[in-house]
């Protein structure tokens, strides 16, 4: 009995391993159709912010096929990379990688690790092909396959989270956090959509003030991104009257004249790359306190003390990597509770975004990705 339970095992164990990865064909966010065989083995993250969609997929074994990844998650991102330690402590040995962009990613040291996929952001696909990265990983083996959460999230995002089902054998799970995903937006766009002529409250949102340099407005969002959050939250974002493009800049004196009647600025924790340290470090578990101040302190810049907006208080601050990440949900409920309090009374995004947590991340949830000034505070 146990010869035959032994036997049974060894075949079961040689018939897997016999078993050859299927072959696959996916169409990445270049629009380049890209043979892989599925799912991969061993993947490096070339942007490591793409965890925050990894998980989200993999849970408790977001890290089993994972062999290197950028380091940007611990540099830009650092309050997530703390809740990744300390769930999978293992990572903190993980290889890392500059940006391809930059020219400090290592091909060398990523062959040498013998990936079958380098995942790849889609702002960097030019770099790859100029610098010869794409040919140079596809003479070794590996396939470069490019994503996109941030330039063009509406056309995007949905097929990025599906390669990357495919990638790490998680197709299922990509569906049901591409229903989730629209379920949640859905919450608040079906019920504007029910409001006879809906009045849109304009909204200046404003990239990442206090970061670096001399701290001056005013970089902001064109129809994508954040300004696509804001326009399906129910307000009006003025910087798609001027930009058509992902980001690009207003000057003062076009927001004086437009005088929002909201005013939002992107933050995140930057202390390990800010020049000024004048950012709002909002995020997983920030100091809400900190967070107030640094906003305040922003609202002294030129021209902000006249905007309507700032008079009345109608001013916050909102994490930046939602910017990257497919959880736009969560600043599209929070958006519209600022932007229409009465219509969205019962809505609770912070609830919800808990919730999201327990449902599909292998972290814990914690407070602190907005906030906003207290009327009468300048």
């Amino acid at each position: 009995m146990r010869f035959n339970l032994v036997k049974h095992i060894a075949l079961a164990f040689l018939a897997m391993i016999a078993t050859p990865a299927l072959s696959a064909q996916i169409t990445d966010a270049a629009g380049r159709t890209v043979e892989l065989d599925l799912p991969a083995k061993r993947v490096i993250v070339g942007e490591a912010r793409q965890i925050h969609v990894i998980a989200a997929l993999r849970g408790e074994k977001t890290f089993d096929t994972i062999v290197g990844w950028r380091d940007d998650l611990l540099t830009k991102d650092p309050d997530s990379y703390k809740a990744y330690v300390e769930r999978f402590p293992q990572i903190e040995k993980l290889p890392r990688f500059g940006y391809v962009p930059q020219g400090d990613f290592s091909l060398e040291t990523a062959i040498a690790l013998s990936p079958d996929i380098i995942t790849l952001n889609l702002e960097a696909e030019k770099s790859a092909k100029e610098s010869g990265f794409e040919d140079k990983a596809g003479a070794a083996g590996i396939k470069v396959v490019y994503l996109d959460f941030r330039i063009n999230p509406d056309k995007n995002s949905e097929n990025s989270i599906r390669i990357l089902g495919q990638i790490f054998g998680a197709e299922q799970r990509a569906e049901d956090f591409i229903a989730y995903r629209r379920a949640q937006i859905a919450l608040v766009t079906d019920r504007l959509a029910a409001v006879k002529d809906l009045k849109r409250p304009n909204v200046f949102i404003e990239r990442s003030p206090g970061i670096s340099g001399e701290n001056n407005c005013c970089r902001t969002f064109g129809p994508v991104n954040f300004g696509a959050m804001v326009d399906q939250a129910g307000g009006h974002n003025i910087g798609a009257d001027v930009i058509k493009t992902t980001f690009g800049d207003l000057n003062p004196e076009q927001l004086v004249v437009a005088d929002p009647d909201h005013v939002i600025v992107t933050g995140s924790n930057w202390a390990a790359e800010s020049d000024i340290n004048q950012f709002v470090p909002v995020g997983r578990g920030a100091d809400m306190t900190l967070a107030r101040e640094r906003l305040e302190n922003l609202m002294t810049r030129t021209p902000f003390p006249t905007l309507k907006a700032v008079r009345e208080g109608n001013v916050h601050a909102a994490w930046h990597q939602f910017y990257g990440a497919p959880y736009e949900f969560f600043p599209i409920q929070q958006f519209a509770k600022w932007f229409h309090p009465e219509l969205f009374a019962d809505l609770d995004p912070e609830k919800n975004f808990e919730e999201f947590h327990k449902t599909f991340l292998p972290v814990t949830y914690k407070s602190g990705y907005f906030v906003s000034l207290e009327k009468g505070s300048n």
